[in-house]
């Protein structure tokens, strides 16, 4: 039996990546919840696109520690930390840890930067307005053969 979504209209023609996305973006990434995030939307001047920043508290974590990368449309913050075996702890309550925190980008997104500084990640992604194009298509008569 197929499955019936708002995106199998007749009238909705090559959406079929749309769903993917969105079944990709329910899958958690990460059920901990770790790290803790903001989304905001970043004011924006008349020329410029629609501008988002995501700040991710990654304190103890380095710059060598994390990895910010977009693969498939999909932005992925991972971070990792290794145990000083060195260090003899007589109590730890700062545990060294992983994460990898995952998030779906809309076409015509775009990282623009990454920094870390105390302790918070910031990514700024970029709306890019996609340019209008009017197209006409010619209506061919009968041919032959065809």
């Amino acid at each position: 039996m197929a499955r019936l979504t708002r995106l199998s209209s007749p009238m909705l023609l090559g959406f079929e990546e749309i769903e993917n996305l969105i079944d990709r973006a329910s899958r958690k990434s990460s059920g901990d919840g770790y790290p803790p995030y903001n989304i905001e939307r970043l004011p924006q001047a008349d020329d410029q696109p629609d501008r988002l920043r995501i700040t991710l508290a990654v304190a103890g974590f380095g710059e060598e520690d994390l990895d910010v990368t977009v693969e498939d449309s999909k932005l992925l913050i991972r971070g990792r930390q290794a145990d000083d075996k060195d260090r003899e702890y007589i109590y730890r309550g700062i545990a060294a840890r992983q994460f990898q925190r995952s998030f779906v980008l809309a076409d015509g997104m775009e990282v623009r930067s990454a920094e870390l500084a105390n302790g918070l990640l910031r990514i700024v992604l970029v709306r890019l307005v996609p340019e209008r194009l009017v197209r006409r298509i010619e209506i061919g008569g009968k041919r032959r053969g065809g």
